[in-house]
């Protein structure tokens, strides 16, 4: 089953049609991925979903609703959370005020606290700073809180955006734990990724996308062997003819 389903979405800044009819679906408690060079459309496509742009036409369907004309807030409230690319965390606030920014549309204040509690025991690390300003977080634990912040709105889907940009390898192998150890737990993720080798290696199905369309899909293991996926975006040699 579906959880989300994008149809023919198209979206224009000034004239320019940055996503030219894309269509794809995001299965209930899988990781979808989407690939592809940077001004492919990807972080637009997001963008849109969240309400964050103004489409041109199609349609976006989520949890069996029709979602197209929200706002970003209810679209947030309907289920859907980003975890924005370079993480955008509050420097100026604290770890735990971060975190409760994350729960802004919530009024069960119970609740609440064991959302903190669910939080804080997958990312310790985050209890241990809970009152340390976040601009002072490395960069890695500002991925973690910028992860955990959209956790304390109780998504249906995560949406991710490059979480892995401008970590060390040792913290890029974290944060892909991170998000296997959430799908265990049952949540539906959208992964964008420019380290395409770890989102396909991570994913259930991926879609490459070049110029703001889908040219290829399949597999996240399929699009691991395809030549044309290794050629472009693995760093593979291309076989000598």
């Amino acid at each position: 089953m579906s959880l989300l389903k994008v149809t023919d979405l198209k979206v224009s800044y000034g004239g320019i049609e940055a996503l030219k009819g894309i269509s794809f679906e995001v299965p209930k408690g899988q990781i979808v991925t989407l690939i592809g060079a940077n001004g492919a459309g990807k972080s637009t496509t997001l963008r849109a979903i969240m309400g964050l742009v103004p489409l041109k036409s199609g349609g976006i369907t989520f949890d069996g609703r029709e979602i197209t004309s929200l706002d970003t807030s209810r679209v947030v409230a309907e289920g859907i959370v980003l975890v924005p690319e370079g993480r955008r965390v509050f420097p100026n606030l604290t770890v735990l005020e971060n975190l409760r920014v994350g729960a802004y549309l919530r009024r069960d204040t119970e609740e609440i606290e064991n959302s903190l509690r669910y939080v804080y025991e997958r990312f310790p690390r985050l209890e241990e700073r809970s009152w340390q300003m976040a601009g002072t977080l490395s960069g890695g634990e500002q991925q973690m809180l910028a992860v955990g912040r959209a956790l304390m709105a109780r998504p249906k889907l995560l949406m991710m955006d490059e979480p892995s940009l401008g970590l060390a390898p040792l913290v890029v192998r974290d944060i892909f734990g991170i998000i296997k150890r959430l799908l265990e737990e049952g949540m539906t993720i959208l992964l964008i990724e420019q380290n395409a080798n770890a989102a396909l290696r991570a994913a259930d199905y991926g879609y490459v996308m070049e110029t703001g369309r889908i040219t290829l899909e399949g597999t996240g293991e399929e699009l691991l062997k395809n030549q044309r996926v290794r050629d472009a975006y693995l760093g593979q040699a291309r076989k000598k003819r």
